[in-house]
Parts: C-alpha cells; sequence; structure tokens
C-alpha cells in the first residue's frame, strides 16, 4: 500500500526521529542566497560573526561560541578539550555519550563514570557528590565534568531550581558543568520550562545549542562559558575534525533560525505535535513509559501490535519492558503536521 523508493517502503507517519527531514525552507533559502558569495573559510566568515554574537545577546554574555557540524562530534571534542587525562565524566547511564556515541569519548582517553537514572533520565546533585566520593582515592580517575542533557534522551527536562542546584553541587566538588543541548530548542519551548540560555550562560561552563535536531541540514553551536576552557580549543577542534572547511555553512544556518525566534518557533511547534500525539495514546488506553514534556514520546506497547506498527508507522524500539512488552518512541519535529498526527492516531485505533 506504500510506495517505493529505492526498494523500500516509504511508511505513511514519520516519527522516527528528529532529523528525518532536511532543513526548515527559510534555512535553505538562506543557503540558496549565498551559495556562490565566496566567502571564507574555517568559520572565519561574517555570517559565524553574527550567529555568534546573536547567541551571545541571547544568552547575556560574553562566551566563546564555536560551531561544529553534529552532536557526537562536539560532545567529544568539548570534553577532551575540558579535562585533563586523568579525568573522567559523570553521566547518566542513559546520558547520550553513554548510550549513543560508540565511546567517542571514551576513545579520547577519559573514563564515563556512568550512574543510575530514573525514567526522566536525570543526573541528581546527591549522585554526583556519591560519584566523587567514590572516586577520591589518586589510584582512579578523578571526576572532572558532570554531563546532562536538556532535554533528557527521555524527554524530560530540568528546572531552574535542578539545575542551580547541579552547578551548586559542581562548584563545590571542583567539577565542570556541561549541558548536551542537542534538543535544547525543544526544552526551551516546553510549556513546563523556567530556564533561559542566560541561566545556562550563568550556570554552567558550557552547553550546545543543536540545529541538526530542530531545522537545520546539520550543526551545533558549543557555547564556552568558562574563559578558562576556550583558550587553544580551536586548534583541538581541529585536531579532532571539527572545523568544516565552508563554516559559513554553520553559520549561515545558524543565524536564519536564531535571527526572529524561528529556531524556538520550531521547537514549540514539535512540542505541541508531541502533546497531540501523547495525549492521543493515553485516550486510546495505552500506557505511557514516561510523561514526556518535549518532542519524544514514550509509549509501551504489547509486543503482538509491533508488526502492524511497523507497517503503519516509522518509529524505534526504545527497550523492553517486559518479556512480552516493548517501550517505543515516537519523535515529532518542525515537518510534523497535525494532520499526519491525528491521521496517525486513526488508523492507530483501528489496530487496538
Amino acid at each position: 500500500p506504500f510506495p517505493l523508493y529505492g526498494g523500500l517502503k516509504m511508511k505513511q507517519y514519520l516519527f522516527r526521529n528528529d532529523y528525518s527531514f532536511g532543513a526548515h525552507p527559510k534555512v535553505l533559502e538562506a543557503l540558496a542566497a549565498t551559495n556562490l558569495e565566496g566567502n571564507p573559510g574555517y568559520g572565519d566568515d561574517p555570517y559565524c560573526a553574527r550567529a555568534a554574537g546573536l547567541i551571545r545577546r541571547l544568552c547575556a554574555s560574553n562566551a566563546q561560541v564555536e560551531f561544529l557540524t553534529g552532536g557526537t562530534q562536539v560532545n567529544f571534542t568539548a570534553i577532551a578539550a575540558f579535562l585533563r587525562p586523568w579525568e573522567g565524566v559523570i553521566c547518566a547511564a542513559s546520558g547520550h555519550i553513554n548510550g549513543h556515541e560508540a565511546g567517542a569519548v571514551e576513545a579520547t582517553g577519559h573514563k564515563l563514570i556512568c550512574l543510575p537514572a530514573g525514567r526522566d533520565g536525570k543526573l541528581t546533585p546527591a549522585a554526583v557528590a556519591a560519584a566523587v566520593k567514590e572516586y577520591e582515592s589518586p589510584h582512579v580517575v578523578r571526576p572532572g565534568l558532570a554531563y546532562i542533557s536538556q532535554a533528557t534522551e527521555n524527554g524530560a527536562v530540568y528546572t531552574k531550581a535542578e539545575l542551580e542546584a547541579l552547578s551548586d553541587t559542581c562548584m563545590e566538588h571542583q567539577l565542570l558543568l556541561y549541558v548536551d543541548g542537542a534538543r535544547l530548542g525543544c526544552a526551551l519551548a516546553s510549556e513546563i520550562c523556567d530556564v533561559t540560555l542566560s541561566d545556562l550562560a550563568r550556570l554552567t561552563d558550557a552547553f550546545t545549542i543543536g540545529g541538526t535536531k530542530n531545522g537545520a541540514l546539520m550543526g551545533e553551536a558549543l557555547v564556552i562559558n568558562n574563559p578558562a576552557l576556550g583558550k587553544n580549543f580551536f586548534r583541538l577542534k581541529k585536531q579532532r575534525g571539527g572545523v568544516l572547511a565552508k563554516g559559513w555553512l554553520l553559520g549561515v544556518q545558524f543565524e536564519a533560525l536564531l535571527s526572529g525566534g524561528l529556531y524556538f518557533d520550531l521547537a514549540a511547534h514539535a512540542n505541541r505535535m508531541a502533546g497531540i500525539l501523547q495525549q492521543g495514546l493515553v485516550d486510546l488506553g495505552l500506557e505511557l513509559y514516561v510523561l514526556s514534556a518535549t518532542n519524544q514520546v514514550f509509549v509501551s506497547l504489547d509486543d503482538a501490535l509491533l508488526p502492524a506498527l511497523e507497517k503503519l508507522a516509522a518509529w524505534e524500539v526504545w527497550c523492553k519492558e517486559d518479556e512480552s512488552r516493548t517501550v517505543v518512541r515516537f519523535v515529532t519535529c518542525f515537518q510534523t503536521s497535525e494532520e499526519e498526527v491525528r491521521g496517525f492516531l486513526q488508523e492507530l485505533a483501528r489496530l487496538l
């Protein structure tokens, strides 16, 4: 019933992830308009300069801004730059650097100290303090940095109070606080979020603003708030393959996204579509694995339903809940329409 492209059956409803589509049309228009200008390379161009200036104004700070192409790349490059060889990273076991990056951080020589986290995927101050105490011996790595995601891999959002408590704990134990913002747009646009970019600039040593999952073809902005961490960063970024020769392509995209608030409009739209989907699943009597406040929706399904669901839509298996049930993840994005969401729910209702 579905058209064939390259031998693959295309699904009617696409909820696999928030990077299944290219870029928002306004981003493509900006790229096309600058295509044959002839700009300086390696990020030394007016577009990167203006995009960095926009980020600094939004953060109300003088932070150093570096542009890289992808989330894994920016995470392992930043952590390698910020830590000494004998230092490790405290993170939730569900954190992206542990579960989805093929050991990239550890390949740079920095051990991940993975802590259990609840279904929300959050790291707590108590857990961080306990990890520091456990690694006091000079015969083991010293925890040097705490890593969190905003939003978490399970769609949860850190509140300002939670972020302030983590920041205080990190300062008390001489840890850096680094925030992976691959889905920062959806976190900040969430109705329950009281954190702003200026809060992140004030409370963290560095954080990222993800473009790949929110309207850009590719691109992540690293915001370095601690001046001590920025010296010679470009050299390490170059060494790790993180300097794009045609660097203006990143600056153009972030300028297009951040000018006029498009970045936050796209994230808010993705959140709204996820909210409709999540409530619709509940209305159908299905069990949520976790209540998400952002653009990822997690539902626990009987395994017997999965073959039919696979024919209907594109989605991802998140984890096994037990021998007969699987947690499935649906993700919305700037391209997701309300018609698509409601159409999927109607089709799903026929399967139940």
